[in-house]
């Protein structure tokens, strides 16, 4: 079990997350939501061990296997759509298996071989959420990942994410209740300090 306990962070004089307790769900998405400045992406980065709280501690991922769409897409921009995503994957995958998922999300085969800073924001956002989620982790984090994405092509890649995570440990980072109702997730509220 993914367990956080007796979480504690401070940015200088202000405190940002003060006692917390949250367990993740395995198998389930979990959907984290409250205002800017309470939190939520601080407590992605401790799940994903890319900063130590203040205090308490962050049980049961030490040894699984993480990915993450940040709130950047965070892409080798010299890379194609397709090369990006295969960096995640092992050598032996094929370009055409993540081509095909890649059109899934809206890309055309057009927007494929191009360096991923030819395509637009949306098209750069489907191949971040593409590489994270075929990563294949144990644990995955995404953070406001459908920002950016029109409505017709927001539901696309909703739709993907959803059948391709069933049964998977996710966080989702949302201020948009719908998105996490999408999902199926349990909702879970941090307060403003």
């Amino acid at each position: 079990m993914i367990a956080l306990r007796g979480i504690r962070h401070r940015f200088g004089a202000e405190v940002v997350l003060d006692d917390l307790d949250l367990d993740l769900d395995e198998g389930r998405v979990t959907a984290l939501t409250g205002p800017n400045g309470s939190g939520k992406t601080t407590l992605s980065r401790f799940l994903l061990g890319l900063s130590v709280p203040d205090a308490g501690e962050v049980r049961g991922v030490a040894d699984l296997r993480r990915a993450a769409v940040f709130q950047e897409n965070r892409l080798c921009e010299q890379l194609s759509a397709v090369a990006n995503v295969r960096l995640v994957l092992p050598r032996a995958t094929l370009s055409s298996v993540v081509a095909a998922e890649l059109r899934r999300t809206g890309l055309d085969d057009s927007d494929l071989t191009k360096p991923v800073r030819d395509l637009s924001g949306g098209q750069r956002r489907r191949v971040a959420i593409v590489r994270a989620v075929m990563a294949g982790a144990d644990l995955l984090v995404l953070d406001e990942p459908f920002t950016g994405l029109d409505v017709l092509g927001k539901v696309q890649v909703m739709t993907w994410v959803r059948d391709h995570c069933a049964g998977q440990t996710t966080l989702l980072i949302t201020h948009d209740l719908a998105e996490a109702r999408w999902f199926g997730a349990r909702v879970v509220t941090l307060a403003q300090r």
